[in-house]
């Protein structure tokens, strides 16, 4: 069984001539940092015949001396760690081009939950790793207070920062498939705010953008350090798009809603109440 992965631009894309072998979903810090969202997904699968495509294209971020995070330099999307000859490889989950026949196990890293995202189903949650899986916690850095009526975000290696004034219009989850492969996750969350109640307070000269030439609106922003998803701000709709998984407070606000729902990923299962819509919300 060939897996195969790709880029939200397609100029990355990777096989594995073998099938996951388990899935699991993690609530860290980085890694909502790296994706934009409240979890991200990775299954384990072995090495076996991993080919890479596009290397020239892949940018490297160190996010701890034992994990190096890569992304495509042009789309921002997760891209595989390198096995390096080792006997696994972990994927995110979101760059699957097909079922991978394997759904989701357990929650690590539950303790640094985002504190907009209550986890919703049953499976087994750990504060960190598992039993029988060792490995540095590492703890996120600590933050000053909120101010009021300001909320704060930023990217992994601190190279972009930004605020933004007053609530929010709303905040969804978005199940696309330009949004599972962009964000290398199930779903992107993001919150809408007025284009004007956002700026950045650091390394605007930073970020680097991709827009998908079919699209209408669909942009992903990052940060060309370490790949950290980005607010993308709209002037034509007087939006700006925040990742909520890229805040350093709490917004305060929920995500509402599940759009695009009918592109869902086969591996993933919404489990919670909210309102669900097959494409765009009414």
């Amino acid at each position: 069984m060939a897996m195969q992965s790709s880029c939200l631009c397609g100029e990355v894309g990777w096989q594995v001539d073998a099938a996951p072998q388990s899935m699991w979903h993690c609530h860290c810090g980085r890694c909502r940092k790296q994706h934009g969202t409240g979890f991200t997904t990775f299954s384990m699968t072995p090495s076996q015949g991993f080919r890479l495509r596009g290397a020239e294209h892949v940018q490297s971020w160190a996010s701890s001396p034992e994990f190096t995070r890569r992304f495509c330099a042009r789309c921002g999307s997760a891209v595989v760690p390198d096995p390096q000859g080792g006997p696994f490889v972990f994927q995110p989950a979101g760059n699957f081009a097909s079922d991978p026949g394997i759904k989701p196990a357990l929650h690590i890293f539950a303790a640094s939950k985002a504190p907009w995202y209550e986890i919703p189903d049953a499976l087994p949650r750990f504060d960190d790793y598992p039993p029988g899986v060792s490995g540095p916690v590492l703890l996120d850095p600590p933050r000053p207070p909120q101010p009021t009526g300001v909320t704060r975000g930023s990217c992994n290696c601190g190279a972009v920062a930004f605020e933004y004034t007053g609530d929010p219009i709303l905040a969804r989850n978005c199940h696309c498939s330009r949004c599972q492969r962009g964000r290398s996750s199930a779903h992107a969350a993001n919150l809408l705010v007025r284009a004007a109640q956002l700026r950045f307070t650091k390394g605007a000269d930073r970020l680097r953008s991709y827009k998908i030439p079919d699209a209408k609106f669909f942009t992903q922003v990052f940060c060309d350090v370490c790949g950290s998803k980005a607010p993308r701000v709209d002037p034509s709709r007087d939006l700006a798009v925040v990742p909520l998984g890229s805040l350093d407070d709490d917004p305060g606000i929920r995500p509402k809603e599940h759009i695009f729902v009918g592109s869902k990923a086969p591996w993933f299962e919404i489990a919670d109440a909210l309102p669900q819509y097959a494409e765009q919300a009414p």
